[in-house]
């Protein structure tokens, strides 16, 4: 058997963390707009969602791990969240008002912020990526940078310094 070339396996652990990180944001909007507990969603998604066949167009398999970690995180921690995502918006344009899909992207995101050890950029390309995915002709991908930019430089200041 030949040995699998290690940048493949790389390609691959990334791709499925950034599958995880759209599963987590498509979650957070699931659980805000139907109202659903966490364990609810986290038992659908790792049932029926990651790696799905709808019309003949399958879904990337997601890490669970990271999934389930950026889910629970944003969920534990969603008060002190949303203070750093209100202050990190304009005062005429609160919390309240963003789309929800944008509240969960920021939710994601600064759990991961919080709460893991990669780099504050690499979050910030991911979730900009993510936005995108979302909002594919719209100008969000410069406003989630925005956002997540003063988020990151408040959870995690050194890695500004």
């Amino acid at each position: 058997m030949p040995n699998a070339n290690p940048d493949d396996a790389r390609a691959l652990r990334k791709r499925m963390r950034s599958a995880a990180r759209l599963y987590a944001v498509q979650a957070l909007f699931q659980m805000e707009a139907m109202g659903l507990t966490v364990d609810k969603v986290r038992a659908e998604f790792e049932s029926h969602r990651f790696g799905m066949v709808i019309d003949g167009v399958e879904f990337s398999e997601g890490n669970v791990d990271h999934f389930r970690h950026v889910l629970s995180e944003a969920v534990d921690r969603q008060a002190r969240i949303d203070q750093m995502i209100d202050r990190a918006l304009v005062a005429k344009w609160p919390i309240g008002r963003l789309d929800p899909v944008l509240r969960a992207v920021f939710r994601a995101a600064a759990s991961e912020l919080l709460t893991s050890d990669t780099p504050p950029k690499v979050v910030i390309t991911e979730y900009i990526e993510v936005a995108r995915a979302f909002f594919p002709e719209g100008k969000e991908g410069g406003f989630v940078n925005a956002v997540l930019d003063h988020i990151a430089r408040e959870a995690k200041p050194d890695a500004f310094a």
